[in-house]
């Protein structure tokens, strides 16, 4: 066993404090999750932990973003995109894939999505180029060339500062465009994540959805 410290300056195996530095680089995980994570793992099954590492692996090598919405996808286009029956004149804007998933338990939606990958926020290093911003714009003069413009986008970032920072963003950017603009009912608490919504309150937001301006 190596004397290597890890965060905790406890002494540990190499490997251990490798595992433990890798998982406390994982949002949300702090010095000491990481360490009972790690622990935790050394003592799992070979047969689990080998499972484990290879979910995380297909992760990587088989899942994608969709050439459309950006949404993750293990093809493409992604289920939603290329389900006919989805309405193609309405394009719901989300922060994240999870916003996708808690918008689609409400049953309240049945148009399209773009996935921005996360909100403007300067003080974390977050502009507008580290977004999908511009995949939209570029997708909505596609549509309008091919036939199939997108009559409406609705703006459902989080209702937090950076939600709203990215909404006025892209308000401005969506504004020359000859295209609906609205945004969420205010059902939606301030300061919450639409991730953490329930049904009820996303299926209330969609029907009292709002010109943006």
């Amino acid at each position: 066993m190596t004397t290597n410290p890890n965060s905790s300056g406890l002494p540990a195996a190499a490997p251990v404090v490798r595992l433990v530095d890798e998982l406390h680089k994982l949002p949300g995980i702090g010095a000491k999750n990481a360490q009972r994570l790690t622990y935790h793992l050394v003592r799992m099954p070979a047969r689990e932990a080998r499972a484990l590492a290879e979910a995380i692996l297909a992760v990587k090598d088989l899942v994608s973003l969709c050439v459309h919405c950006q949404n993750i996808t293990d093809q493409n286009p992604c289920p939603l995109c290329a389900n006919p029956s989805r309405d193609r004149s309405t394009i719901c804007v989300v922060e994240e894939p999870l916003d996708v998933l808690a918008v689609e338990r409400s049953n309240a939606y049945r148009g399209l999505y773009h996935v921005l990958h996360g909100a403007i926020s300067p003080m974390n290093g977050i502009g507008p180029d580290e977004l999908k911003m511009s995949e939209l714009i570029d997708r909505l003069k596609a549509s309008e060339a091919g036939g199939e413009a997108v009559r409406e986008v609705i703006l459902a970032t989080n209702s937090n500062m950076a939600g709203e920072a990215t909404s006025m963003y892209l308000f401005r950017l969506l504004e020359p465009l000859e295209v609906r603009v609205t945004r969420l009912a205010r059902g939606l608490p301030t300061g919450a994540e639409l991730e953490y919504a329930d049904e009820t309150t996303i299926s209330r937001a969609f029907e009292g959805r709002q010109d943006f301006f």
